[in-house]
């Protein structure tokens, strides 16, 4: 069964598991270090500004989900969190480096190309190619305890079709669109260009699709 997680407690979880692997010496978060992660600048899409209690509330939730767990050091009095969404001990559902890093990367960032998982994902595990994240993506779709992971139809003028993870709800309407082109130039690396206009072009696409789309059924 793929859990579905709202759009704050799917920033959780990809913070939990990014931080897992760049900060492991961090890893598990407080709750100031977890509001801190998903509001980062960098690595996010959308840039979001959460406060203490959302984040909280987001956190009691997954709890009683068995999605997130509390896991504080020997004689710590501060509160620290880690996901149980995937590996870990007595875990059913594991996921090798790769997939787990596209996993993680769509939680953070939203649906994306191969093309840009490619090179937003080698932060947290290898990809010698393109095709290394295609065949991993496919791995996702296919697996017998899942699909964790979808294929979206490519936009009018669009060069690859999108990604999106199955554990969060696929934005729809016009409205969804819009905020996704907005925040996809500020959300990108800056070293990234080629990843960021292609991504743009995209997005412009899939906004002239919906109005179009729009404009006919008036």
């Amino acid at each position: 069964m793929v859990e579905t997680l709202d759009a704050v407690e799917a920033r959780i979880i990809g913070c939990l598991m990014e931080k897992e692997v760049t900060t492991p010496d961090q890893y598990p978060l407080s709750l100031n270090a977890l509001v801190n992660a998903c509001n980062q600048k960098t690595n996010r899409d959308p840039v979001l500004e959460l406060d203490e209690p959302t984040v909280q509330a987001a956190v009691d939730r997954l709890s009683k989900r068995h999605l997130v767990m509390e896991r504080s050091g020997f004689g710590s009095r501060v509160v620290k969190y880690r996901h149980r969404l995937c590996n870990g001990e007595h875990n059913p559902r594991q996921f090798p480096a790769q997939e787990f890093a596209l996993i993680c990367e769509l939680l953070l960032r939203g649906a994306q190309t191969p093309g840009e998982l490619r090179g937003r994902g080698q932060r947290l595990a290898p990809f010698a190619d393109v095709l290394a994240v295609e065949a991993t993506l496919k791995a996702l779709s296919e697996r017998a305890d899942g699909p964790y992971v979808a294929q979206m139809h490519r936009a009018p003028g669009a060069r690859e079709s999108r990604w999106r993870t199955l554990f969060a709800p696929e934005p729809t309407g016009p409205a969804a669109t819009v905020m996704a082109v907005s925040s996809a130039v500020p959300a990108a690396p800056a070293g990234d260009l080629e990843a960021r206009v292609a991504a743009l072009e995209e997005e412009l696409a899939l906004v002239r699709a919906e109005l179009a789309r729009l404009r006919g059924s008036g």
